[in-house]
C-alpha cells in the first residue's frame, strides 16, 4: 500500500494497543513502526531497476524479517521507554502487529510480497486491492485526525481508533467480496466463449474495487478485458499476442531474466520504434477501458536501460482529464 495508508493504519493500530500508556506518543511509534519493512526502498540507490523490482517487497517484508526484528525492537523500547510502564510482552505485541499488518495488507497489491523469503522467492499476491484506494485509507484517516485532536484523557480515543481499524477492515472484506464475484463470472465467459485458457487473473483498476481489470492466459497470448461488478453482458475480451520471439534479441538479455521472474508469466514483448520494451501485465494498463490498444503501466525499455527510472507506476495517470475520468466513472458503472 502507499505510506499514508500505512502512516494512519500504524497510527490507529499505536493507539489501540499503546494508547493509555503512551498517548500521543502511540501514533507517532505506531506509524514509524509500520512503515519499517518500506526500508526496502534504499535498495533503489544501489540496485538496477530489474534487481529492485524483486528486492522491494522482499526480505524486508518476510515473515522472518519481522521474527527477527520485533524482539529487537521490542527490547530497545523496553529498555529506552521504560518510564511509559510497557511491559516487554506488551512491546512484543506493538512491534510484530505493526509489521505483521504492513505485510499482510502489501499481499493485497498485485506486486506481490516475499512472506518466505529467503528459503522461497514464491510473491504472495492476492490481487484484491489497489496499492492506494482512498475508501480504504479514508476511515484510519479520519480517525487518526481526531486522535491527533482530542485529549489523551477522553474516554472514546480507543473508539475512534477501533472504528477505524475496523471500517478499513470490512472495506477489506467487501473487496474479497467483489473478486470472488468478478471471478466467477471470468470463469462463466471463459467457459461459455470457448476460450482455451491456462490460467487467468483479476485485479482491481486505479483507487477502487468496482471495476476489475481480467487477463486470461492461452499458449500464445492474452485475452484482456474489464469487468464490473454492475456489469450485466459477458466480459469485453481481446486478444493480446506475448510476441516473446522479440526477446531473443541481445537487447537486455542481463534484465530478462529478473523481469520474467518478477512478472510471474504475465508479460508481452513490443517495439516502440526502435526500441524493444517488456511489458509487465500484472499493473494494467493506460486508461485501457477507452482505447483498444493501450499501453502498460509497467514497461521495460530492454534496449535502453538507463531509461528505467520509475517504472512500476509509471504512466499510470498520464493523460488524465475531465474526459478520462467521466468514461472511467461511465465504465464502473457497468455495460
Amino acid at each position: 500500500m502507499d505510506t499514508l495508508t500505512h502512516i494512519v493504519l500504524g497510527a490507529c493500530i499505536g493507539e489501540a494497543i499503546a494508547g493509555k500508556q503512551l498517548g500521543k506518543k502511540a501514533l507517532l511509534l505506531g506509524a514509524l513502526a509500520q512503515n519499517i519493512p518500506d526500508i526496502d526502498f534504499v535498495a533503489s540507490f544501489c540496485l538496477p531497476v530489474s534487481s529492485d523490482v524483486l528486492a522491494h517487497r522482499g526480505f524486508t517484508h518476510s515473515i522472518l524479517f519481522a521474527a527477527l526484528l520485533t524482539p529487537l525492537l521490542a527490547w530497545c523500547s523496553a529498555k529506552l521507554l521504560r518510564e511509559n510502564g510497557l511491559s516487554f510482552k506488551k512491546w512484543v505485541m506493538f512491534w510484530g502487529l505493526e509489521i505483521l499488518v504492513h505485510i499482510f495488507i502489501d499481499a493485497f497489491n498485485a506486486y506481490g510480497t516475499g512472506w518466505f523469503e529467503p528459503f522461497c522467492h514464491y510473491r504472495v499476491a492476492f490481487n484484491t486491492l489497489f496499492v492506494a484506494d482512498p475508501l480504504f485509507t479514508l476511515w484510519p484517516a479520519v480517525a487518526m485526525a481526531v486522535l491527533l485532536i482530542i485529549k489523551t484523557t477522553s474516554k472514546k480515543r480507543m473508539l475512534w481508533a477501533k472504528a477505524g481499524l475496523v471500517l478499513s477492515a470490512l472495506y477489506l472484506v467487501a473487496g474479497v467480496g467483489f473478486k470472488l464475484f468478478i471471478d466467477h463470472a471470468v470463469e462463466r465467459d471463459i467457459h461459455d466463449k470457448g476460450i482455451a485458457a491456462n490460467d487467468y487473473f483479476t485485479t482491481p483498476t486505479p483507487l477502487n474495487n468496482l471495476l476489475w481489470y481480467v487477463v486470461v492466459k492461452n499458449n500464445s497470448g492474452y485475452n484482456t478485458g474489464y469487468r464490473s461488478v454492475f456489469d450485466n453482458g459477458a466480459t469485453d475480451l481481446r486478444f493480446v499476442s506475448c510476441n516473446d520471439s522479440l526477446l531473443k534479441s541481445d537487447a537486455g538479455k542481463k534484465d530478462i531474466g529478473q523481469l520474467l521472474r518478477f512478472s510471474r508469466g504475465y508479460y508481452t514483448a513490443d517495439m516502440w520504434h526502435d526500441t524493444l520494451v517488456l511489458n509487465d501485465l500484472y499493473f494494467g494498463e493506460m486508461m485501457g477501458w477507452q482505447g483498444p490498444q493501450p499501453r502498460y503501466v509497467f514497461h521495460y525499455f530492454l534496449s535502453q536501460p538507463d531509461a528505467n527510472k520509475l517504472i512500476v507506476q509509471r504512466g499510470r495517470f498520464a493523460g488524465w482529464d475531465r474526459a478520462t475520468v467521466v468514461a472511467f466513472l461511465r465504465r464502473i458503472k457497468g455495460n
